[in-house]
């Protein structure tokens, strides 16, 4: 099995893993009821209605 030539580097061996960091999820606050939500995402209301850019896309569902 082939095994490499010279020892990799701290610096090297953590440059190669810098990406591998976990970042926050970003989030938006819709203007309408001030509720937290994810950007360029359609998301459901209290009411049962689904909004995309604080505007209504579809109805409120009865269940």
């Amino acid at each position: 099995m082939p095994t490499p030539k010279k020892k990799t580097s701290r610096s090297r061996r953590n440059m190669r893993r810098s990406h591998d960091g976990l970042s926050q999820p970003a989030w938006a606050i819709d203007a309408k009821s001030k509720e937290l939500v994810r950007p360029h995402r359609a998301f459901k209301g209290a009411d049962g209605a689904y909004y995309y850019k604080g505007q209504q896309i579809s109805a409120a569902t009865k269940e």
